[in-house]
């Protein structure tokens, strides 16, 4: 028996003609309300009260029994099977009532509900399906506390009774995980907030309580979540609001059983939205699915206003066309929910665990998708906030995927191109753990070319060509810092490259110019590589050995790390990374330490070591390394990515800073 006793309703949201209304009624008298809604229902099922003056004062005066009401309850559902619907009917209206509440009506549903709860053994899945599709289809978001406590304990009870109901039960919870489209403005008030805590929290703790009387409830929710995810054409408010959802069962009791699902799940809408974002179809076919990096500039007004000079982009894709992206921005806010959740686990000591959660979604879902441009930066961030295990366990275990000889070449080569870009843009990674990984890379190089002799053959030593440009594009960054801890520069100079890059399968001359040219610089300016050896570098920008790199799916463009161009999201990656206007060349210190004038004529002599313009190259890197403010978020994006502007490389003219576009060469698939 329920010791039932109805509160003062809230206003309940209605809508009549579109607009929202908020009908101020309240229950003062908590008893009179309840005696009312059970002389309604005896009085709809044909039954006689005492009505008269004394007896009906003392029902009002005393407590009502839920026994009561139960017994009609029971007797409605019962006379179905004898082939009399009248009270059944009558009950089915009582519940399907939807629009146009009255206090009476709360009142009434309410104890209708908790009658039913006591009923639930005389429901017939068959016999009595029009009133358990009323009942599932209702919706709470709109309703008061005592009708939402109602229902959901009809839900755990039908769904403990039966295991005929259990998905039924759990599905109508989850779906009740998204308000109706009319409440979304209302939500963002004060008292929508309110009222969307007090759903929620009754939902979850009703799949709570589910899960610990049916043991196979997180099995059974697994499809039931899958499928109930908003499509990404859905309003943003409802993504939000659903993934907010599975990110609370992820980190709440059910985290156990379904932590990992929902997770999962919100990872795979993030991909879902990522890969809308889009390249002009007016692009050419050859770059199809490749976004390119341009260097921008940003201005400020005499106010301090940001106006834009340049915009910064990856092909079609710049911060305006994002701005008025509806894809993106759906991307940015779900990022971001993603974010603080991963955050909050790091404080509560939970990263560790979910991190190995983010590992297994990442290889099953975000490595394969080739058009993902932002997704990967929540491995990122949750790098970031535990370098010394996250960080570490993501770059080991790149490696370890382009190390397995068992697993497929595009698996490997993604792999590499993750690491590459992983290594160069994490400021929280080491320089020690950063020379520690490239020796990895260079030992796997030097002993599979070591003792194979031949042709260059961009299609047949895709891994090995991924590899080495892995490795300069990585030295493109880290070089400088390595050079300043001695025995972390021992280690580099050490290292095999100069045996690797002159092998007879002339890596330099696959791997991409642009990438090729700054490492040399570097190298160069470094002593890096003996002088006395000779790199020749001609026609390699357009040529027919780089273009038969892969095909149409260029994966040497592939730099997965390149600046995020999501606004909202920028706030969690730019603390811990790194843009290209923050590294320190081996050039620039050569020019900050004023070289002697008989060392930079030795240089001189040596110009043909590197490719052609190294000398033109040198002569600007000066000016370039001395402009950067790191306080500004645009500025910081001057000079992020390393990809040749077509400009410079078209005409063949002298490259006068680090590229700022990649332009399409090799691609190992």
């Amino acid at each position: 028996m329920f010791s039932f006793c109805i509160s003062e309703l809230d206003p309940l949201l209605q809508t009549e003609g579109g607009k929202e209304i908020h009908p101020q009624f309240y229950v003062k008298d908590s008893r009179r309300w309840r005696h009312e809604a059970v002389f309604h229902i005896k009085e709809v099922m044909g039954m006689d009260m005492m009505t008269n003056g004394t007896e009906s004062n003392e029902m009002i005066d005393d407590y009502v029994p839920d026994s009561e009401v139960t017994l009609y309850v029971r007797e409605a559902l019962k006379s179905v099977s004898q082939g009399d619907n009248e009270y059944y009917n009558q009950l089915v209206e009582v519940v399907s009532l939807h629009d146009k509440r009255t206090a009476d009506d709360e009142a009434m549903l309410v104890t209708t509900l908790r009658a039913l709860s006591e009923s639930v053994s005389c429901i017939d899945a068959v016999r009595h399906e029009g009133l358990l599709s009323s009942i599932f289809q209702l919706t709470i978001w709109n309703r008061g506390p005592d009708v939402m406590d109602a229902f959901v304990e009809l839900m755990i009870c039908l769904a403990a009774a039966s295991g005929k109901f259990i998905d039924a039960c759990l599905d109508v919870l989850v779906c009740n995980f998204l308000p109706p489209i009319f409440m979304l403005n209302f939500l963002k008030q004060p008292r929508g907030v309110i009222r969307k805590e007090q759903v929620l929290s009754r939902m979850h703790s009703a799949l709570h309580d589910i899960a610990a009387l049916v043991p196979l409830t997180p099995k059974r929710l697994e499809s039931i979540i899958s499928n109930r995810m908003p499509k990404i054409t859905a309003p943003e408010a409802w993504i939000s609001i659903y993934a907010e959802n599975l990110l609370r069962l992820e980190s709440g009791e059910l985290g156990e059983f379904v932590g990992t699902l929902a997770l999962k799940a919100v990872v795979d809408k993030l991909v879902d939205l990522d890969v809308e974002i889009i390249l002009d179809p007016n692009e050419e076919t050859s770059s199809k699915g490749i976004f390119d990096m341009e260097l921008e500039d940003f201005e400020e007004n005499e106010d301090g206003v940001e106006k834009v000079g340049h915009e910064v982009s990856r092909g079609n894709l710049n911060w305006q066309s994002l701005g008025t992206n509806d894809f993106a921005d759906k991307l940015d806010n779900l990022m971001v929910l993603t974010c603080e959740h991963l955050k909050s686990c790091a404080i509560t000591g939970r990263l560790n665990e979910v991190f190995e959660t983010l590992m297994v979604s990442f290889e099953s879902t975000v490595m394969l998708a080739l058009k993902s441009k932002f997704t990967q930066f929540v491995l990122f961030y949750a790098s970031s906030l535990d370098p010394e295990n996250c960080g570490l366990k993501f770059a080991n275990r790149m490696a370890d995927l382009f190390l397995d000889k068992s697993a497929i070449i595009q698996i490997r080569m993604v792999a590499v191109s993750y690491l590459a870009s992983y290594l160069a843009r994490g400021r929280f990674l080491s320089a020690a753990f950063v020379a520690k990984t490239l020796q990895r890379l260079v030992d796997w190089c030097y002993e599979y070319c070591q003792f194979r002799e031949g042709e260059m053959r961009p299609t047949t030593y895709r891994t090995f060509y991924a590899c080495c440009q892995a490795i300069m594009y990585v030295l493109c960054f880290r070089m400088g810092s390595i050079m300043e801890i001695p025995h972390l520069k021992l280690q580099l100079f050490n290292m095999p490259l100069e045996r690797i890059l002159r092998h007879s399968w002339n890596p330099l001359q696959v791997c991409l110019p642009s990438i090729v040219e700054e490492f040399l610089r570097q190298a160069k300016a470094a002593r890096l590589l003996m002088v006395s050896e000779k790199f020749i570098f001609s026609d390699l920008l357009d040529s027919n050995l780089s273009k038969a790199f892969g095909g149409q799916e260029r994966l040497d463009m592939f730099f997965p790390f390149d600046p995020c161009l999501l606004k909202k999201t920028d706030r969690f990656i730019r603390p811990n990374f790194t843009f290209w206007s923050m590294v320190q060349t081996t050039y620039a210190r050569v020019d900050r330490n004023e070289v002697p004038d008989e060392e930079e004529e030795e240089d001189d002599d040596d110009d043909e070591v590197t490719v052609e313009h190294i000398g033109n190259l040198e002569e600007s890197s000066e000016e370039e390394a001395d402009d950067h403010d790191m306080g500004d978020f645009e500025s910081s994006l001057n000079k992020m990515s390393i990809t040749p502007r077509k400009d410079i490389l078209a005409n063949g003219l002298p490259l006068t800073r680090m590229p700022a576009r990649i332009q399409p060469s090799t691609s190992p698939w």
